[in-house]
């Protein structure tokens, strides 16, 4: 997502993103797509494997998901394994719980300081960024 590669760069030290799962009930491969870019990130390859999923999201199943991890060069056998692991679909679930007490109803979303962004350009990003920086500045013991 460039906007966000944007925002890193432009707050080195201030700005961490922390992502969380939230599959859509109404895409058939969200779930194991998710699935999936846990497993890649055993191979520390979740951010190249998150950014192909979405640059294909139209075009997602079994296959596809295989493909991305091949051009990757994933070692396919740790990939399926990973993909299996019960864990991946325990942290997934959470993420979800997670999301729906934040009031998530779609994807992306993001916040910044507990704020939801509504309004995605670089401007109003940096603004929210920046209130926030100023407001734990201000907070004791921060």
């Amino acid at each position: 997502m460039p906007l966000l590669e944007q925002v890193l760069e432009n707050n080195p030290e201030n700005v961490k993103i922390v992502f969380k799962n939230f599959p859509l009930r109404r895409h058939k491969y969200a779930t194991k797509a998710a699935m999936a870019a846990l497993a890649a990130d055993g191979q520390g390859k979740f951010w190249a494997f998150h950014d192909r999923l979405f640059e294909n999201y139209k075009q997602l199943s079994d296959q596809k998901i295989k493909d991305i991890a091949r051009d990757l060069g994933f070692d396919m056998e740790k990939f399926e394994k990973q993909m299996k692991d019960p864990g991946i679909l325990a942290q997934i679930r959470q993420d979800m719980l997670d999301g729906n007490q934040a009031g998530v109803r779609g994807t992306p979303t993001v916040f910044i300081g507990g704020r939801l962004l509504r309004n995605w350009s670089p401007k109003e990003f940096q603004m929210l960024i920046d209130k926030e920086l100023g407001r734990t500045k201000q907070s004791p013991g921060k």
